[in-house]
């Protein structure tokens, strides 16, 4: 049997069949605000078969282009547990048509926003991992899926750790050709459901976006005579509604 891993909404593919465990896990991006240590996530599985799920994760390490990397997990400076973000559990054994969750734990300096790529990966469970299966009962869940061709879908979504001290500041220059939102706090800000529609034709849009603006960084859009754009600006829990005309 074999996979492709697909980022983002991600799918890891091999053929289709009606046994496949079929799973998601909600939203691609989650926030964990100043107040917090940790956030639950829940995956789903509305597939016929049961869903074997690790949860890895990575550090997104920016850098002044607006480029990343995604590196390992650092351990602390005692030495004695990860500097970042941990799941627990990071196996999830997920039943046809349910649900299981892990918390996502931050252990670490909140000196500054961090960014985690949180991926929950379907497996075929092997004897030596944690998911504490017999030989016997491995080598059934492998036999009810070798029967037919499968699709084991996977998801890698981002985890944004906002500082201990999150301050917003978004500021907002226009003139008759350009709108910018400039990010001057210390923590992401988003632009949500960004639609660019016909002046007095509301149906008449074009795809919506979210974007996300991190601090010291622009969001910036040309108006075009005759379009209108609307979009909702997020700060943490603060929602503002905005609409601009071209």
């Amino acid at each position: 049997m074999t996979f492709l891993w697909m980022l983002g909404g991600a799918l890891l593919l091999a053929p289709l069949a009606h046994a496949s465990p079929q799973i998601h896990v909600g939203g691609v991006y989650d926030y964990l605000d100043a107040g917090q240590s940790s956030y639950i996530k829940q995956v789903f599985n509305e597939g016929a078969s049961t869903a074997f799920v690790k949860v890895d994760i990575l550090e997104m390490v920016y850098d002044v282009e607006g480029g990343y990397r995604e590196i390992p997990l650092k351990k602390s400076p005692d030495g004695t547990a990860p500097d970042g973000v941990v799941a627990s559990p990071a196996r999830l054994i997920v039943p046809a048509n349910g649900t299981r969750s892990t918390r996502l734990q931050f252990r670490g300096n909140r000196d500054r926003e961090r960014y985690f790529r949180v991926r929950f990966v379907p497996v075929m469970p092997q004897t030596e991992d944690e998911f504490a299966l017999s030989e016997q009962e491995r080598q059934a869940y492998e036999y009810r899926l070798a029967s037919g061709v499968h699709v084991l879908a996977g998801y890698g979504t981002v985890f944004f750790v906002r500082p201990g001290n999150t301050r917003f500041d978004t500021q907002v220059q226009e003139d008759v050709a350009r709108y910018s939102l400039r990010n001057l706090g210390n923590s992401v800000v988003v632009v949500d459901e960004f639609m660019d529609c016909a002046v007095g034709t509301p149906h008449d849009c074009r795809r919506p976006l979210k974007h996300h603006i991190m601090a010291g960084r622009s969001f910036v859009f040309d108006k075009a005579p005759g379009r209108e754009y609307r979009f909702t600006l997020i700060e943490g829990t603060v929602k503002n509604a905005i609409e601009i005309k071209g």
